[in-house]
């Protein structure tokens, strides 16, 4: 069965991209990152969610169809695909295959407060059995020693990948410290070191797209014009956010280059995931606009008697400084 993300991508380097060619990811790898809070709390309560609770969260979006990608750790890819749930479904399996310090996010962690180290618990050889695609995060940090070590890193997972016939994306945060380039600057530096990553990788080792931060307008159109039928760039999600800051978000990268996005808490969280991944798809193909998404969404909420965690009125505010902008 063809997937839904092959037959896009097919489209989007032939040079015949439509806001229907939009790839979504529902990105549930949390538990590489956040550990037993990243299913989220149980609502209405103080209680987690359990591992269970996030694979029937996975199933439930997949079989919706209403994303292309499916990304988890490789354990719960390994549950569903005992389950055979990918089997039938046009829904692509991807897992995380690197775990940097910079994603480590446990309650009471300072990890974030150094450089990036590179990291794995995932082999490639063994992830193959439940997925073809899988995710490899880096994080530039403008030193030489850290930057030295995360690239050759990632030079030595290429080999490893191709090595087990499994296609990757490449994830580039920002860096969560000062790394002593300016606010202004950093989205640029952040696409030199893109593209200057890349430049010696040829096409069997190339990521099959870019997952990073939106850092505005200008730096989103540039990266995304470079090289447009071979880089396909993506943004990640980051905070939840309010409803809003999700749909404009998702607007204004498409309308600046973007034809990616991997959202995870912003779809985790939401009262009702399906119903906003619906109305994401309405946004990006200029059917509503991001304003007129979340009126849709609170009606959906009021007829279903899902209790909001925000007033309409607070929701509807943009409050991501960069979409602001």
């Amino acid at each position: 069965m063809t997937k839904t993300l092959d037959a896009k991508l097919a489209r989007i380097h032939a040079g015949k991209y439509t806001p229907k060619d939009f790839i979504i990811a529902d990105a549930k790898d949390g538990d590489m990152g956040f550990g037993t809070t990243c299913p989220g709390p149980v609502r209405g309560s103080d209680k987690l969610k359990t591992k269970a609770q996030y694979l029937d969260a996975m199933t439930q979006m997949t079989k919706s169809g209403l994303v292309d990608i499916m990304l988890m750790s490789t354990s719960s890819a390994e549950a569903l695909h005992e389950k055979k749930l990918f089997g039938k479904s046009k829904v692509t399996p991807a897992v995380r295959l690197n775990d940097t310090t910079d994603i480590w996010s446990q309650r009471g962690g300072s990890y974030k407060a150094d450089f990036s180290q590179p990291f794995r618990t995932a082999r490639p050889e063994k992830a193959k059995k439940v997925a073809d695609l899988g995710l490899y995060s880096v994080t530039f940090s403008n030193d030489v020693d850290a930057d030295l070590w995360s690239l050759e890193n990632y030079r030595l997972f290429r080999e490893e990948a191709t090595k087990a016939k499994m296609r990757h994306f490449l994830e580039v945060f920002n860096p969560a410290m000062d790394i002593g380039v300016s606010a202004k600057e950093l989205g640029h530096y952040i696409n030199d070191s893109i593209v200057r990553c890349l430049a010696g990788v040829m096409s069997a080792e190339q990521p099959v797209f870019l997952k990073m931060q939106y850092n505005g307008a200008a730096a989103m159109e540039e990266l995304a014009n470079y090289d447009p039928k071979h880089l396909v760039v993506g943004i990640l999600g980051g905070a939840r956010g309010t409803t809003r800051d999700t749909f404009e978000l998702i607007s204004q990268a498409e309308k600046n280059g973007a034809r990616v996005a991997l959202f995870g808490r912003k779809i985790n969280f939401a009262e009702a995931p399906l119903e906003l991944v619906r109305l994401m798809r309405m946004v990006i193909e200029r059917l509503i606009s991001p304003g007129e998404a979340v009126k849709i969404y609170h009606g959906h909420l009021i007829k279903n008697r899902i209790h909001p965690d925000r007033e309409i009125a607070d929701d509807m505010e943009i409050t991501d400084p960069v979409l602001k902008a």
